[in-house]
């Protein structure tokens, strides 16, 4: 079969190459990170394969397109506008900063900025767990004006991730109080735990409360605090480290239910 073309798309943030035929009808399609070829109809195996050759870094599977997990379905028929998948790190600030932006002249830094760049630095690194089974939604917006910075769902459970700026500052931690550099200690903890806490309600599974302190210099702690782990940016590989608590449907599911807005509206 002549004329078959190869057509780079990306859905979901996941490369697909679509080989159609010369009318635009596709005939199947190459997804790069399951390195599988799905076909959409018999007897186009061999032209479809010989059209992907160039694309192909090694072996493959091919078959027909997998049936759709109940978590595929709720995805799919999620709404784009209620959808919080596509969120960047610190959406809330960029939208906030971009509808209010600070004067020209300031005397101070704004504050703004340094804490997007915080959530900006461990919403990179979760991102970069994707691919070991974990998802992650960031500026998880909750009723009142709150939001989670970060949810991670993954083999390992959930956790409901705050990023605090503390670049080369020396951090204190007397549950319930954090204490940056020289400035008043604020009930933070208290925070986190009440942001994990509404989690768990809003999707019925444990959420674990993680504070991270993003750049500081050194992490004073004498008493481990109750349920939160704090952490710098450096060791947010820890996160990972368990495994055994959800299986992959449970992971699916629980990332179908976060990414939808209204599962968070009904707090």
């Amino acid at each position: 079969m002549n004329g078959l073309r190869v057509i780079p798309t990306y859905r979901h943030g996941r490369e697909r190459l679509y080989v159609c035929l010369p009318d635009g009808r596709n005939l199947a399609w190459y997804d790069r990170e399951s390195a599988r070829v799905n076909l959409l109809g018999d007897g186009h195996e061999e032209d479809v394969l010989t059209a992907l050759g160039p694309f192909l870094t090694g072996p493959v599977q091919v078959g027909p397109p997998p049936v759709p997990t109940p978590a595929d379905l709720a995805r799919l028929a999620l709404h784009p506008d209620d959808d919080l998948a596509p969120n960047r790190p610190g959406e809330a600030l960029l939208v906030a900063l971009d509808r209010d932006p600070a004067p020209a002249r300031r005397l101070r830094p704004d504050p703004r900025r340094r804490a997007l760049a915080a959530e900006r630095t461990v919403g990179a690194a979760l991102d970069r767990m994707d691919g070991a089974g974990w998802h992650t939604l960031h500026s998880v917006p909750l009723p009142g004006g709150d939001r989670v910075h970060h949810l991670l769902i993954g083999p390992g459970g959930l956790y409901a991730v705050h990023a605090v700026y503390a670049h080369k500052q020396r951090v204190t931690v007397a549950d319930p109080r954090v204490a940056l550099g020289r400035h008043a200690p604020r009930p933070l903890l208290r925070r986190v735990r009440s942001d994990a806490g509404r989690a768990s309600y809003a999707l019925t599974a444990e959420v674990r409360p993680v504070l991270v302190l993003v750049g500081a210099a050194r992490v004073s702690c004498p008493v481990p605090p109750r349920e939160v782990r704090v952490l710098t940016d450096a060791g947010l590989d820890g996160l990972t480290g368990r495994g055994g608590v959800l299986k992959p449907a449970d992971v699916e599911a629980l990332h179908a239910m976060a990414r939808d807005r209204n599962t968070w509206a009904r707090l």
